[in-house]
């Protein structure tokens, strides 16, 4: 056997078995959001270590060998986007910011009620409202950016996103916070 055969096979045993443990590994190193997900840094690990697989002599330890790219690939995403992740120094305005667009002022002060209820609000949104939510007033993604990356239509990203302020204003209208 090959040492490509044979270590694609090492890897492909190895990912079919341990897929869910190396999510749990990936996730508990980083948090998702819109930039970040488990499942597709495990991908482009697995296709660039499948890619690669003739290059390499006999893979011996292949979990030691998947982990630690996984490990080094985290570390890159992690350098790469590194201005995504420091946005809550950034989150309070932001949240000001969303606040203002809701209640489609600029005038009115608001107490800290409001901004609990409203990350509380944000928190509880059905997922693909909270990820665009966050990617697009928190960590300042374009829908373009957002629809290169996820393949998802800028339309109805857009759609979630007004519909996602739709359920925000309900939800801060029931409050009645001033």
């Amino acid at each position: 056997m090959t040492h490509q055969s044979e270590n694609n096979k090492k890897l492909k045993d190895f990912f079919g078995k341990e897929y869910q443990s190396l999510k749990v590994f990936v996730n508990s190193r980083i948090k998702a959001t819109a930039s970040r997900d488990a499942e597709d840094i495990i991908q482009d690990v697995a296709l660039k270590l499948f890619a690669g697989a003739d290059r390499y002599s006999p893979i011996n330890n292949v979990a030691g060998f998947v982990y630690n790219s996984i490990k080094n690939k985290i570390i890159d995403v992690m350098r790469s986007k590194k201005y995504n992740y420091s946005y809550e120094n950034n989150a309070e305005i932001k949240l000001q910011e969303l606040a203002e667009m809701v209640y489609d002022t600029a005038e009115n002060p608001y107490s800290e009620e409001m901004n609990y209820v409203l990350k509380k609000a944000i928190i509880n949104l059905k997922p693909e409202y909270r990820d665009i939510i966050i990617a697009i007033d928190f960590e300042g993604y374009s829908y373009k950016e957002i629809s290169l990356e996820t393949g998802i239509p800028k339309g109805t990203l857009m759609s979630r996103r007004h519909r996602a302020i739709g359920i925000l204003y309900k939800k801060l209208e029931t409050k009645n916070i001033n």
